[in-house]
């Protein structure tokens, strides 16, 4: 018989904390929706200013300025009524909508998307379905989003702000050199594409996704100043062969489908690479023990809010797959935090130094 151990040796607190933890989530939500850390931007305001700034009752002050204070997502000068708040380094740099390195995108739509869905978990875990857009309107969570280009371009905003990150460690640490093109495959703003051809003047990148996708990305390019060497292509990745390209990049793809969806677009970039191509797929990958990355694993959990059958992958997946395809091997290039590269090389790979750490 099992014996409970000594009191002094358990703690609740982690349990307490996880289960809880959405009070913490929805207040940070709820401030970034309310522009809270835009509205500080560099400066400070009193509890009363920063509540009429927002619109806020008198009842939330100073509740949920110091809630976020306790949480470590702003600070303080003072104590009392007359205390002024500001940004932490990091909300000033990530979510001041303001800044070039906003992230809030993604926390938007997850308070506006993601929040209610998961309430829904336990259906999805007993029922493998879909607990978003397709259980309460009855159509897919992208034909929803293609419907409606105000919340087209907040999911393109999000998937922008939580990719910025990887792409930029992505550009400055695998070898480009030996490559000519790149398309990047489901490209929505163009992000990769302008971030690797800015890195490598060398490389001319084709930013491939469906036809209503492609105005947004030209703004984008636009904007970079990089129409000379970045394009767009439109077409379905299920119904039309891929843009050939020396590289095919990924950002986010992969996790979105069901096996047989996954093992369709790995060899989809299979047939669209030369010799000595690469196919790089950026997702959170799982560790093979599927022990340590415990986003990855939550994204896969969301992955069955949002599809039901599409999953986020170890690394061992990831080449049972692209050795199916013809691919000759691969490897895993860790990004920025639970984000990571899987690589599979068409044959030979042409470069010696495949990763250029510290570059």
């Amino acid at each position: 018989m099992l014996e409970t151990p000594p009191q002094a040796a358990v703690d609740p607190a982690h349990i307490l904390q996880v289960g809880m933890g959405f009070w913490a989530s929805k207040t940070l939500l709820s401030a970034v929706e309310l522009g809270l850390f835009s509205e500080l931007g560099s400066g400070s305001m009193t509890g009363a200013e920063l509540g009429a700034r927002l619109g806020l009752h008198d009842r939330a002050i100073p509740d949920f300025p110091d809630a976020l204070l306790a949480l470590g997502f702003l600070e303080r000068d003072g104590d009392g009524a007359n205390a002024r708040y500001r940004n932490t380094a990091e909300t000033a740099a990530f979510l001041d909508r303001n800044g070039p390195a906003y992230v809030g995108g993604m926390l938007e739509m997850c308070n506006a998307r993601l929040y209610g869905f998961w309430g829904d978990l336990t259906e999805a875990l007993c029922t493998g379905q879909p607990q978003n857009e397709v259980k309460r309107a009855g159509s897919a969570m992208f034909d929803e989003l293609y419907a409606d280009e105000a919340r087209l371009e907040q999911f393109m905003r999000a998937m922008a702000g939580i990719s910025a990150g990887p792409q930029h460690v992505l550009a400055n640490t695998f070898d480009f050199a030996p490559y000519a093109t790149v398309c990047d495959v489901g490209g929505a703003t163009a992000q990769l594409s302008t971030v690797l051809a800015a890195r490598h003047p060398h490389l001319r990148c084709v930013s491939f996704d469906l036809p209503v996708v492609a105005p947004i990305a030209e703004r984008s390019i636009a904007a970079a100043g990089l129409a000379d060497r970045v394009t767009t292509a439109s077409g379905d990745f299920f119904t039309d062969p891929l843009p050939q390209a020396d590289v095919i990049t990924m950002g986010l793809i992969l996790h979105d489908w069901d096996l047989d969806g996954k093992r369709h677009i790995v060899k989809s970039a299979y047939d669209a690479l030369p010799d000595g191509g690469v196919l790089i797929a950026i997702d959170s990958i799982i560790d093979d023990a599927r022990r340590e990355n415990a986003f990855g694993l939550l994204m896969s959990l969301n992955m069955l809010i949002e599809f039901g059958a599409a999953f986020d992958y170890t690394g061992a997946q990831f080449t049972e797959w692209c050795l199916e395809a013809g691919f000759s091997e691969t490897e895993i290039l860790p990004l920025a935090g639970p984000t990571s590269a899987a690589v599979a090389y068409k044959g030979k790979p042409r470069a010696a130094r495949r990763f250029v750490r510290g570059a």
